[in-house]
């Protein structure tokens, strides 16, 4: 199995370190990216003026697959659109499966005002105030790290893909989350575009860091499920 871990908006492929080790070490291929302006990629957020242009390393990462490769999607927070871009483009020609972690699950995009209200998480904050269940010294790691997020972000729009509802996606959904509320996954993600599999986790927004045994947990027994 290879896993390729999304970042969401502001961190960089550095916020995946525990979970990519848990995953390794049971013997998974992991794959963790920057995007555009994120993690250590020395763009200037500000000067990227497109989602596409933003997610250009996660298709270029696809675009260099071999022929017969598929990965599996693991995106978090707004890395859910980045997600469900390549589910349009790529299909079940090259994902397996898709997980969403506390992620933005919106099928088209910011299409409409209602979208852009309930489809991010609010700015997250750097210690205990967003995230409550995160170590301390994981806070601190975010507050070195963090970086500004891409407002390209929120021009993000999908046209659906010709196998878009045939990738198995799965939600996990952060139940102390003080970012994206679990009652606004329930309605504005899990309701409008039903997944295969929700599974819910006593975790702040960011399970890597607060939670990682049982998110891992959660995604071998959702992949376990499928294969």
């Amino acid at each position: 199995m290879h896993f390729v871990l999304v970042h969401g908006a502001g961190h960089g492929a550095w916020c995946w370190y525990k979970l990519r080790c848990l995953m390794e070490t049971s013997g998974y291929k992991v794959t963790c990216l920057d995007l555009k302006g994120a993690g250590i990629d020395r763009t200037d957020p500000e000067t990227i003026s497109s989602f596409d242009e933003y997610n250009q390393p996660l298709i270029d990462f696809f675009l260099h697959l071999p022929e017969n490769d598929k990965v599996i999607l693991v995106g978090h927070s707004a890395g859910g659109l980045n997600v469900t871009d390549c589910i349009h483009k790529f299909g079940t020609k090259k994902i397996h499966m898709a997980f969403y972690v506390a992620a933005n699950m919106l099928k088209n995009g910011f299409v409409t005002d209602q979208d852009y209200k309930d489809g991010l998480p609010e700015i997250p904050g750097l210690g205990k105030i967003n995230y409550p269940q995160t170590p301390t010294q994981d806070s601190i790691l975010v507050s070195m790290l963090l970086r500004p997020s891409v407002k390209a972000i929120l021009r993000a729009q999908f046209t659906d893909g010709p196998d878009a509802d045939k990738v198995p996606r799965v939600y996990i959904k952060t139940l102390h989350d003080q970012s994206l509320k679990p009652d606004k996954q329930q309605a504005t993600m899990i309701k409008r575009w039903p997944p295969s599999q929700v599974f819910d986790i006593e975790s702040d927004h960011s399970p890597f860091f607060s939670n990682p045994f049982v998110l891992l947990g959660f995604i071998v027994k959702a992949v376990a499920s499928i294969n």
